[in-house]
């Protein structure tokens, strides 16, 4: 498959994951990047953040036009989001790859286990 019908693959499954779930399209794009892509590991974690915000963006307006977004319980959320976002961006080139990856991983698992156990 040719490498840009690859990104699209990509990044409509992202899609279709930040739509459904509200999020989590980042937990596709990293590791399809990776390993489907063959992009180097930092520069796909750094791509899936610029993926991911257009993708976030536009599921919030739909939800908005639907009536299901609520403004007022969503502030505190990203105000905390974009203070978290900024100290990461900071110090993301200085992590060691080995333990980035290890808690992406330990993330991933997580919440595979909250969405089991909540089914």
């Amino acid at each position: 498959m040719k490498e840009n019908a690859k990104y699209g693959v990509t990044g409509a499954l992202a899609g279709a994951a930040n739509g459904f779930f509200g999020a989590g399209g980042g937990l596709f794009l990293v590791p399809m990047l990776v390993y489907w892509c063959g992009m180097e590991e930092r520069r796909a974690f750094a791509t899936s953040v610029a993926v991911i915000f257009p993708l976030s963006a536009l599921s919030a307006a739909l939800y908005w036009m639907q009536g299901g977004l609520a403004f007022a319980a969503a502030w505190p959320y990203l105000l905390g989001g974009v203070l978290g976002g900024w100290v990461a961006g900071c110090v993301f080139r200085r992590i060691n790859m080995v333990w980035l990856r290890r808690a992406f991983g330990l993330l991933l698992l997580y919440g595979g286990v909250r969405a089991v156990l909540l089914l």
